[in-house]
């Protein structure tokens, strides 16, 4: 059994399909797609391009319950009717005739228009099942994203040379590079929401997200430079997250117009550092991802390749798969996929199966062992004999010792010496592998040189791959020096002998 490479991110918790399906359905610029696409008829006239005649816009405004008296009625009933055609809730038959030639019908009357009617997967939002209305779902959203990567209607018309062409030279826009960066902000959002000691479900200062965009993880102070960077990359964030709100991505708190208008550019950039009070905090703009959001983000990294793990994905994998998994997952997420796993299963099956998957001289292997007496704490003494089946197993007799003792097991066979000393090992290797050089590693090593006379003299004879990384960490890490150099030379004895 080899290692498992680490996963890319930490796994996140996601909501059912069901939970999110309904979600989807209460996004207000989905819900609005929806109420069109059942809208439309064959009394809907549509022109080149699919886009509702201009003199329907007003219609299709009223048909949302939108106020007669907002002049922003049929710009939000335009972009509903993309999402619905864009999405395949409306089947739309553009006109013959190119947008220049309709201005008249062939016999000199009305322009010639295209024809709408709903669309079949429209039929998916009543009978099909959550995962359905999720794929609709996401198809609308891979809409807003492209319309929300397109600079402001001003700027392209400023941008726009003599022949009504748009100069993207003069724009300075690269619509694949404002794709890629709103993509790489979304994970960034999603990687500071999922990962331990992260967000969580807390909102982001929208600095701090525009600053892990901008700013290199190995400058210092930035650059006045790179604050103006930071400014123009969070308000630009401010108008696309106001975009990307009403088909439930996000929620989102803009950032407050009177600051913009107080603050300067390098003040503004700086964001909430420094800045105690909730409420100035929250006037830099605060984003977070909805659940629903947390879904979509993922579904586009799964498709670009990214792994991203999810809890409960696991749970019909061999245990094999599940530790190997788990390995590199923070404790309460394991924890949880380990849990969601032996849901449904029979107990003892399942212990004797874990304990098969723990075994292995790889690499992974110790991890593997921590993470499987992880998974065989909460069990009761239904897993005794399963258990007890491996104490004479070299590599689960310690592992299965430790189990039956903390169950209060009277009849627990004491450990050789050896198998003391292999456990002692292979537990500081899966405590390296799993959490690094930790504060706390120096004081266990502390008590392990203590309780144990000659310890370094035996600990380079154990037959464990990881003895001489094991005892090289001793080295590096023991607060006693003379143990440090006595560890030292244990691991080159270590060395020496393997071949």
């Amino acid at each position: 059994m080899s290692a498992e490479p680490r996963p890319t991110l930490p796994p996140v918790r996601l909501h059912s399909d069901a939970e999110l399906a309904r979600d989807a359905l209460v996004a207000p610029l989905f819900a609005r797609a929806v109420r069109l696409a059942r809208w439309a008829g064959p009394d809907t006239r549509v022109e080149v391009g699919g886009e509702l005649a201009a003199d329907q816009l007003a219609e299709a405004a009223a048909v949302l319950g939108l106020d007669a008296g907002d002049e922003d009625g049929p710009m939000y009933a335009s972009q509903a009717w993309r999402v619905a055609v864009d999405t395949g809730l409306v089947d739309v038959t553009e006109p013959e005739e190119d947008a220049g030639d309709a201005e008249e019908g062939p016999d000199g009357g009305e322009p010639d228009h295209g024809t709408a009617a709903p669309g079949e997967d429209l039929a998916l939002l009543a009978g099909g099942a959550p995962g359905d209305v999720l794929d609709l779902w996401l198809a609308a959203l891979d809409t807003v994203l492209a319309d929300a990567a397109v600079p402001d209607l001003d700027d392209l018309v400023d941008a726009m040379d003599s022949g009504g062409e748009i100069d993207f030279d003069r724009l300075d826009w690269n619509p694949q590079r404002e794709a890629d960066f709103l993509d790489g902000v979304l994970a960034n959002l999603y990687l500071l929401t999922v990962a331990e000691g992260g967000s969580g479900e807390g909102p982001v200062p929208l600095p701090v997200l525009a600053a892990s965009m901008i700013v290199p993880d190995d400058m210092g102070d930035p650059t006045d430079a790179v604050l103006e960077q930071v400014s123009d990359a969070m308000m630009r964030l401010d108008d696309q997250f106001r975009q990307l709100e009403p088909i439930g991505l996000v929620e989102f708190r803009p950032v407050d117009e009177e600051l913009m208008a107080e603050t300067a550019d390098e003040d503004l950039a700086a964001g909430p550092q420094g800045i105690d009070d909730d409420e100035d905090v929250s006037r830099y703009g605060m984003v977070r991802l909805t659940p629903l959001g947390l879904y979509g983000v993922r579904a586009r990294m799964l498709e670009a390749g990214v792994d991203a793990p999810a809890i409960g994905e696991l749970a019909d994998k061999g245990a094999e798969t599940l530790l190997d998994a788990v390995s590199y997952y923070p404790e309460s997420a394991a924890q949880a996929e380990i849990e969601q796993w032996l849901d449904g299963r029979e107990l003892p099956a399942a212990v004797a199966e874990l304990l098969a998957a723990a075994r292995g001289d790889d690499e992974g292997a110790p991890l593997r062992r921590l993470r499987c007496q992880q998974a065989l704490a909460p069990a009761g003494r239904e897993a005794e004999p399963a258990v007890r089946a491996v104490l004479d197993d070299p590599q689960l007799g310690g592992l299965a010792r430790v189990w039956l003792a903390e169950h209060g097991v009277a009849d627990v066979p004491a450990p050789d010496q050896a198998m003391v000393f292999w456990l002692t090992v292979d537990t500081i290797a899966a405590q390296l592998a799993a959490d690094g050089e930790t504060e706390e590693l120096p004081l266990l090593m502390r008590g392990l040189t203590e309780h144990h006379a000659g310890f370094f003299e035996q600990a380079w004879r154990v037959e464990h791959p990881a003895t001489a990384y094991v005892l090289e960490a001793m080295g590096r890490l023991h607060p006693d020096k003379k143990a440090s150099k006595e560890a030292r030379k244990a691991a080159f004895k270590a060395r020496s002998r393997r071949p």
